[in-house]
């Protein structure tokens, strides 16, 4: 079985790769905690880049930080089967669980 954090990185790693003008780079710490998608990308001319989504694991939530996506992150981790009790909307004003 999956655990959480394998789940996780699943389905975040999905928000990255080549997009209309750019490209998104999955990043993560070196124990697979905190998860980030930075993008990188041309518009009119201009470089723009980016950190589009910013996940921590902590315990058994997802703690999801920042998302600036047209897919909210949150319906992809319900329909990869993990809780909403889980999952905590921090960029939304849910109280996040200390880190240990």
């Amino acid at each position: 079985m999956d655990t959480l954090k394998e789940i996780t990185y699943q389905v975040v790693s999905g928000y990255a790769g080549e997009g209309l003008n750019g490209i998104s780079y999955l990043t993560q710490n070196a124990d697979g905690t905190v998860l980030t998608v930075t993008d990188f990308a041309q518009v009119q001319g201009k470089h723009i880049t980016g950190i589009s989504l910013v996940v921590r694991l902590i315990g058994n939530f997802v703690v999801i930080e920042r998302d600036q996506n047209d897919k909210p992150l949150v319906d992809a981790l319900l329909e990869a089967g993990i809780l909403r009790s889980q999952i905590v909307l921090a960029y939304a004003g849910e109280p996040a669980p200390e880190a240990l």
